[in-house]
């Protein structure tokens, strides 16, 4: 400042520091700015009224002595606090060594600080000695906060462009890069050095774009948000959207700022809708099922050709439909309330089966499947239908659940147990018969067999997992000639034959077995009917040709002539015949004793039927008791016809029989009782007749008989036990 400068000297020829200490205050005053001076010691001799001012005080300099600075405290700019003896005053007063406009920060009193700017020069004598100082100063503070606004605005500026988002980049009127950007670099990937200084169109991959681009930047039209393709140094395209103005000085074009977005990602976005629309459409419409889009009523937004064909409607009759109007009127309520359900979000997607009329009066079975499109909310926009003609999968369905029905009909009516089993051998289908034969009824699901426990004909125990249809599923073949014996809950035996046979899909893969399980409880009963008859016939006829030996040899012992031996003879292997008839009328079987009884003596008292009377239980004998009690009545009643009760007419014969029980055995007391015939007179010696009788009653039978020949008729008393003999009903 020129406030500093050499003072002229007045006419006493005094030095500058005299002649300014010697003006005094007033003269100072005059002085544009704050002054102060200071000796060559550093005091503070002198000051003006601004630098007061500025201070915020006004030192005494009589009183109170100040070195080098009138301020209250002096600091650095960067706030770091100052000395007086190091501030530059103290400097100029040692070493002569001036000041230009150097910053200080000053502290008044009160706290408030301002900055100063200082320029300082040394006072010295005619010799160069120094004497003092002077310092003029001013407040700088407003300057200072405008300097450092200007300074942060620029710095936000230089931050805003290079740490910007969005590629920025300056170009002058020649087309040439000036500026540019971290995130204009790196979004080509160049550095510095190799995209500055280079026209903007060596980056441009259409060169009737930047063209375009330069000439209305250059007749000052704005550009906003223009497209074009820039070249990254990788050489990857980048899709951009160009903001960019011109900057014009007295008319003249100076440069253009532009502000480039990369939108790749939206035009590989864009270009990956617009293929995946194209690909949709092309499968929409090469579908064979029918596709459909519908809105919240139902009426049909998009349709594909296969559905037109499917319902027998172009396009546009569709699509001025709702798909309830093609839908056959029974099943439109069930459509409409999963739909109902779908749209209040209830179901994201719902399958359905139901028919479609055509407009010739043809139903189609369709199978629905149809999903609903929301948006970010969850709210309905529209629904997708993928519809299925499966009209002939249906008459075929049909057509198969009929020959099932018909085919369980079928084995729900055979006579045998019939069931199947899955390849795992677990249980499908079961009959009633197999119920009926188990004696309980299965569970689907149940493993291998439907009865309750198995064994081998031989009576070994049979896991269900070793038997025939086990058997069958494992080694994929039939099985058959086995027989086995189910046992019921209730303990009962069911011998049965089982037919596993394997069954196969078409291409000859094991899919399951069926399994008939034949009752052959009769036949078994009957083979051992046959072989008891046969032991039975076997021991009979063994009894029998030694009866009818026993027969010969007493008669004979007994005849008193041949012709009186062929007569007795003959009677007695009648009676033989007459019990052997019997049996076999009972197919040699069980037989009731009052029909045997009836059967013998009914030829005999033909004509005498109300004098024969029967009385008992209900008895049934086997063959062989049956046989050896036949021949003892017929003997009985053979006597009691010649010479007994019913050799005449007044007498009167009962039979009675009853069941007696002792502590060892059972007894069937039978009672022959003759009254009102012929008087009875004891035989003198035993005949053949009763030796008969014993025989029956007591050696074939080891029963007791007691034969007492009362003089008003025979009495007989025969007990024969119950056991393999006689069983009571």
């Amino acid at each position: 400042m020129s406030n500093v400068e050499q003072f002229p000297r007045g006419p006493g020829r005094l030095t500058e520091f005299e002649a300014l200490v010697a003006a005094g205050p007033t003269a100072l005053d005059a002085i544009p700015g704050a002054v102060y001076i200071c000796d060559h010691e550093g005091w503070l001799v002198r000051y003006n009224t601004e630098a007061a001012a500025l201070w915020g005080r006004a030192p005494n300099l009589d009183e109170t002595r100040q070195r080098f600075c009138g301020s209250h405290r002096l600091f650095l700019l960067d706030g770091t606090p100052l000395l007086p003896e190091d501030c530059p005053m103290a400097d100029a007063v040692r070493s002569g060594k001036a000041t230009r406009n150097a910053e200080v920060v000053m502290e008044r009193p009160d706290g408030t600080r301002f900055t100063a700017l200082v320029n300082i020069r040394a006072l010295k004598d005619v010799r160069g000695d120094i004497q003092g100082a002077i310092n003029c100063f001013q407040d700088i503070s407003a300057h200072k906060a405008m300097e450092e606004e200007v300074y942060r605005k620029s710095q936000d500026l230089e931050d805003f462009f290079e740490n910007s988002a969005i590629g920025l980049h300056i170009v002058n009127a020649e087309g040439i890069i000036q500026r540019a950007n971290r995130a204009k670099l790196a979004l080509l990937g160049y550095t510095a050095e190799d995209y500055l200084g280079r026209h903007i169109a060596e980056f441009h991959v259409d060169a009737p774009v930047i063209g375009d681009i330069l000439q209305r930047l250059a007749s000052g039209e704005n550009l906003d948000r223009y497209p074009a393709r820039l070249r990254a140094k990788d050489g990857s395209i980048k899709h951009v959207l160009i903001t960019s103005n011109s900057r014009f000085e007295d008319g003249r074009f100076l440069n253009t700022r532009c502000f480039t977005m990369d939108v790749t990602h939206l035009h590989e976005s864009e270009r990956a809708r617009r293929e995946s629309e194209e690909r949709l459409a092309a499968t929409y419409e090469a579908a064979t099922v029918g596709i459909a889009e519908s809105d919240e009523t139902g009426r049909l937004l998009r349709v594909n050709d296969a559905l037109c064909k499917m319902l027998g409607r172009s396009r546009e009759q569709l699509l001025e439909m709702t798909f309830f109007e093609y839908t056959l009127e029974e099943d439109r309520d069930e459509d409409a309330l999963f739909f109902a359900r779908q749209l209040r979000g209830e179901l994201d997607s719902y399958w359905i089966r139901k028919r479609a009329r055509k407009p010739d009066g043809a139903i189609v079975c369709l199978d629905v499947n149809a999903s609903a499109v929301r948006d970010e909310e969850g709210r309905f926009r529209y629904g997708v239908r993928v519809i299925q003609d499966v009209t002939d999968a249906k008459l075929m369905e049909d057509r198969i659940r009929e020959s099932e029905q018909h085919m369980r009909e079928l084995l729900e009516a055979l006579p045998a147990a019939v069931y199947t089993t899955d390849a795992n051998g677990r249980i499908t289908f079961f009959n009633q018969a197999c119920i009926d034969l188990a004696g309980r009824t299965p569970q689907i699901g149940d493993e291998w067999c439907v009865t309750w426990r198995l064994y081998t004909a031989d009576g070994v125990s049979l896991p269900h997992d070793q038997c025939p249809m086990a058997v069958a599923l494992r080694e994929d073949r039939a099985i058959r000639g086995v027989e086995a014996v189910a046992e019921r809950p209730d303990g009962t035996l069911v011998p049965f034959l089982p037919y596993p046979t394997p069954l196969h899909d078409a291409n000859g893969k094991l899919v399951g077995a069926i399994n008939m399980l034949v009752d052959i409880t009769d036949r078994k009963q009957a083979e051992n009917r046959q072989k008891t008859l046969i032991d039975e016939l076997n021991h009979r006829v063994k009894n029998t040709l030694a009866t009818v030996q026993s027969l010969a040899m007493q008669t004979a012992r007994h005849s008193n002539s041949l012709q009186d031996f062929a007569r007795r003879y003959e009677k007695r292997l009648l009676g033989l015949a007459r019990a052997h008839d019997l049996l076999t009328k009972r197919h040699w079987g069980d037989a009731p004793l009052e029909f045997l009884a009836r059967e013998v003596l009914s030829p005999m008292s033909s004509d005498s039927a109300d004098r024969v009377t029967f009385q008992g239980p209900t008895i049934t004998l086997n063959p062989r008791a049956a046989l050896s009690l036949t021949m003892a009545l017929n003997e009985l009643a053979t006597n009691a016809t010649k010479y007994g009760a019913l050799s005449c007419d007044g007498g009167q014969l009962s039979l009675s029989w009853q069941i007696r029980v002792t502590e060892n055995r059972t007894m069937v007391d039978l009672t022959w009782h003759e009254r009102g015939g012929p008087p009875v007179k004891a035989p003198t010696r035993r005949g053949f007749g009763t030796r008969l009788i014993e025989r029956c009653i007591e050696r074939d039978l080891s029963g007791e008989l007691d034969l007492v020949f009362e003089r008003d008729g025979l009495f007989c008393r025969m007990s024969i036990p119950i056991g393999e003999m006689a069983l009571h009903g």
